[in-house]
C-alpha cells in the first residue's frame, strides 16, 4: 500500500496470529524434529531410542505438511 501524498510504501502492522504462525521458524523446528527421529532410528546404542524413533519422525513429517501452508 502506498501513501498517496508522499508516494512511500506503507506497511500495515501484522496481527499477532500472523507473527506467531510464520512459516520459516516452524519449518526449521519440524526439520529438526525429523532429523532427531532419523538419528534416533540409526543409532546403535539404545533400544529405547530406536523404539521411540517413529514418534518424532511422524510428528515432524505431519507438522511439516501443516506448516508448509502457513503464510510467509
Amino acid at each position: 500500500m502506498t501513501d498517496p501524498y508522499t508516494e512511500q510504501v506503507v506497511e500495515k502492522p501484522r496481527s499477532l496470529m500472523r507473527r506467531i504462525f510464520r512459516r520459516k521458524p516452524w519449518e526449521i523446528a519440524t526439520m529438526i524434529l525429523i532429523a532427531l527421529g532419523v538419528v534416533m532410528l540409526t543409532q546403535p546404542f539404545s533400544l529405547w531410542l530406536y523404539s521411540w524413533s517413529l514418534t518424532p519422525l511422524l510428528i515432524g513429517t505431519f507438522g511439516f505438511v501443516i506448516v508448509s501452508h502457513f503464510p510467509d
